[in-house]
């Protein structure tokens, strides 16, 4: 009997809010369905009739290595700097180079490495190095906005032992690795594509220096890639509908759940302090009405 009578409280407390805004019901109701259709749809558009393509590049490593026994190697002493200066001459492929990657080994403190190309690099200290994550500024790193776009770099090595150069011919990073175009059909997904990767970096000749003091005989390692990357895949981006909907339900879910439960909740704590209020009151005239009784 005592569960029928709070089940009928309860059932009288949600009609009194009802009645206070008889649209209530209907507005969540119409408002979610709404939202389940736009999600669905949206989900049904990106699987069944998509626009958007992925492509695929396949990158080709040159490695050039330089030795004691390479006649490239020019070794020029320079007496009144009093520095000795190691030259190579790399002849990289200029058709979709992306990376120029050099790393000098065995050298002296004070070396600076230079490296020279007529069509220009970008390059920065940050480029190619694992992050610091003690240093606040280092995951801010983007080399769009912070790499020189300069055809001649220098590093100095402090403490001498090994030195490495990382620089990019482009930023653009459609040009590397993989990317996404806009496109009504296979096609012209890979026109497209094969549009966004095509470049050519001329003239594509590199020259490395290294710059040691003092009259040095022996001659430090030299290693350099050049990485070219040509069209290789595309294909249509696809999404797994079940997965896509159920997410997009549970944000729904999630949504109206961040609305409607501090508004139940406040509504639910009114009604307890209402309640409290009545017991009181009630109290009250049953103490008055003792009186009264007592008094007559």
């Amino acid at each position: 009997m005592q569960a029928f009578l709070n089940a009928l409280r309860v059932h009288q407390l949600m009609k009194k809010a009802l009645a206070q805004n008889p649209n209530l019901l209907r507005t969540l109701i119409g408002l979610s369905l709404t939202l389940i259709f736009m999600l669905s749809y949206a989900v049904y558009g990106a699987t069944v009739s998509p626009s958007v393509y992925i492509y695929q590049t396949e990158a080709t490593v040159n490695e050039y290595t330089g030795s004691e026994a390479d006649e490239n190697v020019v070794r020029t002493f320079d007496e009144d700097a009093n520095t000795t200066t190691w030259a190579w001459q790399i002849s990289a492929s200029g058709s979709n180079l992306t990376w120029v990657n050099v790393t000098a080994t065995e050298v002296s403190a004070g070396t600076v490495l230079r490296v020279t190309n007529g069509a220009k690099l970008f390059s920065h200290e940050l480029l190619g190095s694992t992050y610091d994550l003690s240093n606040p500024h280092d995951d801010e790193f983007s080399c769009a906005e912070q790499c020189a776009h300069e055809s001649s770099h220098e590093r100095t090595s402090e403490d001498g032992g090994d030195m490495r150069f990382y620089a990019l011919t482009s930023v653009d990073p459609a040009r590397r690795t993989n990317g996404s175009v806009f496109a009504q059909d296979l096609g012209e997904a890979e026109e497209k594509s094969r549009a966004m990767i095509a470049y050519t970096h001329s003239p594509s000749l590199i020259r490395v220096e290294l710059i040691e003091q003092g009259n040095r005989s022996t001659q430090p390692g030299l290693t350099a890639e050049t990485v070219n990357e040509a069209f290789s895949s595309v294909e249509v981006f696809s999404v797994d509908a079940a997965t896509e909907f159920l997410w997009a339900l549970a944000a729904v879910v999630g949504c109206f759940s961040m609305v409607l439960i501090p508004s139940f909740t406040v509504y639910f704590a009114a009604r307890a302090k209402e309640r409290r209020d009545e017991a009181k009151l009630t109290l009250s005239n049953a103490s008055v009405e003792a009186e009264l009784s007592q008094t007559d």
